[in-house]
């Protein structure tokens, strides 16, 4: 009954943190204007890591309450998608990541290898995405439009889906995924927050 309950809990509180994880981000860069420390990169690696692991979840018909954020996440990173490559000046570029993303969600299921071998690289393509960002913050030094409460969060839910996952599908690719990316999330937090301008009054 315990654990039903902080299943619930776990899956609930997921659920309503990604309803909103990225909206700081979006916030801080259409007030700012600016992409300067966010990677263009990161984002495109990380779109690409949450489309194989919904699929894949899809596939072999997991419960969705333990994947139902995705969804939202990747409509959210959509929106930071098009609002770099606007404040960037390549919003014509929308229209390709468009038909590659549309393809690759298709392509997935084409055969079982295709999903199981796409899984087996998503804990490297998400990982990629987090280093992606660290070295765009090492190389800017400035984290002033990169929103800390954002990536706070994105540990959060990672840290309560490694609950979920044992006590639920027991996969032991997502098992692994989740505690890397827990841990790069809380690398690129920590990150986020020692590169912060000082005398910053900006909100996250």
């Amino acid at each position: 009954m315990e654990d039903d309950m902080l299943l619930h809990f776990a899956n609930f509180s997921t659920l309503v943190v990604c309803m909103v994880l990225k909206f700081p981000q979006i916030f801080v860069l259409m007030r700012a204007k600016s992409t300067t420390g966010v990677s263009l990169n990161s984002l495109l690696l990380e779109l690409t890591g949450f489309i194989v692991f919904v699929r894949y979840q899809m596939y072999y018909d997991y419960p969705p309450p333990t994947y139902l954020e995705y969804p939202i996440l990747i409509a959210q990173d959509v929106m930071l998608l098009l609002l770099i490559l606007h404040y960037n000046g390549n919003l014509k570029q929308g229209l390709l990541y468009a038909f590659v993303f549309v393809g690759t969600w298709h392509l997935l299921i084409v055969q079982k290898w295709v999903i199981d071998l796409a899984m087996s690289l998503c804990t490297f393509i998400s990982a990629g995405s987090k280093f992606a960002q660290l070295q765009c913050l090492w190389a800017s030094k400035d984290s002033g439009q990169v929103s800390t409460l954002t990536w706070a969060m994105a540990t959060y839910t990672c840290m309560a889906r490694i609950f979920t996952t044992l006590v639920t599908t027991g996969d032991t690719q997502v098992l692994i995924r989740f505690i890397v990316m827990t841990l790069l999330n809380m690398w690129v937090t920590a990150t986020v927050l020692y590169y912060r301008p000082k005398g910053s009054k900006k909100q996250d």
